[in-house]
């Protein structure tokens, strides 16, 4: 487990160091690779939804025991996605939820049902950087419980606009 140092360390990165760390470890070192992945996350989300990337390939390493990005292998470690607003939690099943209306689990290998919508967006990201690509629906408030009270790091991919 984490100590407290290791903790402080992954959320004292910078919005600049974070996303060097998602290019250099998730897009071959290629930000056009991103922003391409980027483009595609945008022909399908809702008007206003933000988009934001978690986990190991902000960091460097995983939460959980430290290890480092792909440490079991090229395009092991996944890429997790968070899509925040109302209006991506239409996409979906009522099952596919921790919280129903409010935060959903992740469409993954282990839940690959429960946003049916989202599929084909989820198969076009993967072929793109060759890995798993998780993607989770959130409403604002739990997003910045996560981010801003609890210390999640992640970059944000696509602002959501004010309503």
């Amino acid at each position: 487990m984490p100590d407290e140092s290791t903790s402080t360390q992954q959320v004292e990165l910078s919005e600049a160091e974070k996303r060097a760390n998602v290019i250099r470890l998730a897009f071959d070192n290629d930000p056009a690779k991103l922003d391409a992945f980027i483009e595609e996350i945008r022909y399908v989300i809702p008007e206003n939804t933000g988009v934001v990337l978690r986990g190991s390939a902000v960091t460097g390493s995983r939460w959980k025991d430290r290890a480092p990005f792909d440490a079991d292998g090229p395009g092991t470690s996944d890429l997790d996605l968070t899509l925040v607003g109302h209006r991506v939690l239409d996409f979906y099943k009522i099952t596919g939820f921790f919280v129903p209306g409010v935060h959903s689990r992740p469409l993954s290998d282990e839940d690959p049902d429960i946003a049916p919508a989202l599929v084909p967006l989820r198969e076009k990201l993967m072929a793109m950087v060759r890995r798993p690509v998780n993607i989770q629906g959130t409403r604002d408030f739990v997003m910045y419980l996560r981010g801003e009270l609890i210390g999640q790091p992640y970059v944000t991919l696509i602002h959501k606009r004010d309503e």
